[in-house]
């Protein structure tokens, strides 16, 4: 009998309402057994998917009873995800918590992420880490923070505090519909994004969390990481915005500079290089920028039409 089994549940359970906990983990084998061990005391059962660890962070996890689902190599954090999404539609859960295997995560929270779930208040609830007011979050975490959160708001939900939590509760119908793409730490904002457009519930509360180690991930590069995958997310979906509208403003550039080097060629009878430069350069951003906004425009509105059929 495994230790999943042994150790009885703290969570009140609803009526026939499987709760499974999804744990991606990347050499965490100093970790892995806290975070299993206090998350079973809420959950029904764990799937932990080993992304390609080199340590024993599988086998800690097999041997407390967990499901492992392995990676042959890193494949990313939103790739874990997936992954584990897959593995509790498989098995049936009602209710999917994620949390991650640093133990920067308080399991003790899962019960206030998984009520609205259960109460049918909500298909995604957030774990927000501004909405606890003893947290110590770094202030470059926290800076970089609230920029992804700004741009997340412009294409998902205007009033999320905190984009980037991985401390999230699920829904049935949310983790059947989700189909997360991105393969990296931008999956968390592509999963807001897709929560907006299927009309999903949303819901924060405020959660515990600790920086008591260094992260294994570069801060910076991680921002850069994540803002790109945001950025890519809005403009995929809003191609005439993001594309469109910088393209019309080069073109009117590239206007004003035309009519500049025709009147020096009037004047001087010769062409200024710069000028005529300027104004072919911003002819040509122009064009590439409106073609990709109809290109994308018409793909995205043949793959909409294609769903809805």
């Amino acid at each position: 009998m495994s230790e999943l089994d042994k150790k009885p549940t703290n969570r009140k359970k609803g009526a026939n309402t499987l709760v499974v906990a999804c744990i991606p983990a990347y050499n965490e084998e100093e970790n892995i057994a806290k975070v299993i061990v206090e998350t079973m005391e809420y959950v029904d059962k764990i799937v932990v998917c080993d992304n390609g660890s080199s340590d024993l962070t599988a086998k800690i996890a097999e041997k407390l009873g967990a499901l492992v689902v392995k990676h042959k190599k890193n494949m990313g954090y939103g790739a874990a995800l997936a992954t584990l999404f897959e593995k509790a539609r498989d098995i049936g859960a009602d209710v999917v918590v994620t949390i991650d295997a640093d133990y920067q995560h308080d399991p003790r929270d899962i019960p206030k992420l998984i009520e609205p779930i259960i109460n049918k208040e909500a298909d995604l609830v957030i774990g927000s880490r501004f909405l606890e007011e003893s947290n110590s979050i770094p202030l470059y975490r926290r800076f970089g923070i609230k920029i992804i959160t700004a741009l997340t708001k412009r294409a998902s939900y205007r009033g999320i505090t905190d984009a980037q939590s991985g401390f999230r509760a699920y829904s049935k119908r949310a983790i059947q519909m989700l189909t997360p793409g991105e393969y990296g730490m931008g999956v968390s904002t592509e999963i807001l994004i897709q929560a907006k457009e299927r009309g999903f519930r949303i819901k924060e509360v405020p959660i515990k969390v600790s920086y008591s180690k260094a992260s294994k991930r570069n801060p910076l590069y991680h921002g850069l990481i994540v803002v790109t995958s945001t950025i890519k997310q809005i403009s995929i979906r809003h191609p005439l915005l993001s594309y469109g509208v910088p393209g019309f403003v080069a073109l009117v550039v590239a206007a004003v500079f035309w009519i500049w080097t025709l009147r020096l060629f009037a004047v001087r009878g010769r062409v200024v290089t710069n000028v005529a430069l300027i104004a072919i350069g911003a002819t040509m951003v122009g064009l590439i920028l409106l073609t990709t906004a109809m290109i994308l425009w018409v793909l995205i509105s043949l793959l909409r039409r294609s769903k809805n059929v």
